[in-house]
């Protein structure tokens, strides 16, 4: 394995990088590789190191909490979400689900700069304004004909999680799932405060042209970051061992653990695959693996689950070999267009599966 974390470096897929494999509860392969910064000086990478993990917020934070309050009945997921934001004048998002939002299917766009508006505004009107923006978007489709992967999606998500609990999400988080865990570098970003930990900690990712920095040690995605630092889709921190733990916390639940953070079939419900739009991969907030062109490779099961960063973070759990990957990269460092880490992903998941006997 350490040969082709070599090779990625020297292809300069990545500046550095961390990779841990695991089968049921044993790691059995935990690396780290380059630097975690190459400017304004070089620090090597550790297995310490903190990464912003992006996307990965959508399943290791959102879809958690969202998790909980299904458990708890407190959220249905078929419920519309009109009824559970009040007023709610939008009439053509009125048949929108947390099912729908959780599995992509809601007809929301993926993306818009929001940041670019959000930053004249002062940070405490940042949210409201927001979330009224995004309800004003006009769909791309109707909800549950289309499958586009959103960040609309979750960040709406986020307020409806905001309104049932009365906490914001990091709080809701952190007295739920993260500190019973003893997790202790796994926290959703504030911008407005310095850094849960020091800024040389973490892994740097991109020289920002309009922040005018290179940021380090608080979040890359610019509308979590005019945000405060977090929002349902980005703004999650963490170290590989940290993220290990708390999916391996996941499994065991999956396969019958009832260890009170929740129950084997809140989590089965999460991590299955959908089916409400033909030929859609995505459970509840995880991926799963597509026939062609996955990420996970070719020899993932398809009883697997998995979800990656924008910033070069990756995890594909397989449910039926019980093997987890986690790999972290700050690839986006110093400029977010290298994506070599496109082919290098699946190239290094084959060799894994390999590895383990599976595969060609």
């Amino acid at each position: 394995m350490t040969e082709i974390l070599k090779r990625g470096l020297k292809e300069k897929v990545y500046p550095g990088a961390v990779l841990l494999i695991a089968r049921e509860e044993d790691i059995v392969f935990f690396h780290n590789m380059g630097n975690r910064t190459l400017s304004p000086r070089s620090l090597p990478m550790e297995k310490e190191t903190i990464f912003d993990l992006a996307s990965l917020t959508k399943p290791l934070a959102t879809t958690l909490a969202a998790m909980k309050l299904v458990e708890e009945n407190l959220l249905d997921l078929d419920e519309p979400i009109s009824s559970l934001i009040d007023p709610f004048p939008w009439r053509d998002k009125g048949d929108i689900t947390p099912r729908l939002l959780l599995n992509h299917s809601s007809g929301l766009p993926d993306w818009k700069p929001y940041y670019l508006e959000m930053r004249k505004l002062p940070i405490k009107e940042r949210k409201p304004a927001v979330r009224r923006m995004i309800m004003e978007e006009t769909l791309i489709e109707k909800p549950k004909t289309v499958s586009l992967y959103s960040d609309l999606g979750f960040m709406i998500l986020e307020w409806i999680i905001e309104v049932i609990t009365g906490k914001d999400l990091s709080s809701f988080l952190d007295n739920t799932f993260y500190k019973p865990l003893g997790l202790k570098h796994l926290y959703l970003d504030h911008i407005n405060r310095d850094a849960v930990n020091e800024k040389e900690l973490c892994a740097a990712t991109e020289d920002c042209p309009w922040r005018k920095e290179i940021i380090q040690g608080h979040v890359h995605d610019e509308n979590a970051y005019a945000l405060g630092g977090y929002s349902g889709h980005a703004g999650l921190f963490g170290t590989a061992q940290d993220i290990f733990t708390l999916t391996t916390a996941l499994v065991n639940i999956y396969h019958g653990d009832n260890s009170g953070l929740l129950k084997s079939k809140t989590v089965r419900t999460f991590l299955s695959r959908q089916g409400i739009i033909p030929g859609s991969t995505w459970a509840l907030g995880w991926d799963t693996p597509s026939k062609n062109n996955s990420s996970s490779g070719n020899w993932f099961s398809s009883n697997s689950i998995g979800h990656t960063g924008f910033t070069g973070a990756s995890i594909w759990i397989d449910l039926k070999k019980n093997i987890t990957v986690i790999f972290l990269t700050n690839r986006i460092h110093p400029t977010r267009s290298n994506e070599k880490i496109k082919e290098f992903r699946p190239e290094l998941h084959n060799l894994i599966m390999r590895k383990f006997g599976y595969g060609l």
